[in-house]
């Protein structure tokens, strides 16, 4: 039992020490800055060309939507390509068919995404 909880021990005298050594670093880092307030530090900065205007900026929503669906059906392609090489393993050992509807669900919700996508017409560009 002494073993035990010797290794939750050691496991909070890692996280206190971490801990510590963040405080430390954060707390000197701190201390020896150069603190030189300016005007000029506090613009925004872009390409080096002084800015113009506001700095806010309206984007349409349909970017972002576009840039999700992109991501969803890049985590589908990773998802795919390993099965696709490990289903023939599955098929000799006599699990193919539990693994096969496995897949074809994660396919099946990840098609009925596109479809809303598509009937909210998400996926036009113009």
């Amino acid at each position: 039992m002494r073993a035990y909880f010797g290794s939750y021990t050691t496991v909070g005298a890692v996280i206190l020490a971490g801990l510590g050594f963040v405080v430390v670093a954060f707390s000197a880092a701190r201390l020896i800055r150069p603190q030189r307030p300016n005007r000029e530090k506090y613009l925004t900065y872009e390409c080096g060309i002084d800015p113009v205007g506001s700095g806010w900026s309206q984007t349409q929503i349909r970017y972002y939507v576009f840039a999700f669906l992109f991501v969803i059906f890049d985590v589908e392609s990773v998802f795919l390509f390993p099965f696709a090489s490990v289903l023939n393993s599955f098929t000799r050992a006599g699990h193919g068919g539990p693994v096969f509807v496995e897949m074809v669900v994660f396919v099946a919700v990840l098609l009925v995404g596109l479809l809303y996508a598509w009937k909210k017409k998400v996926l036009e560009w113009v």
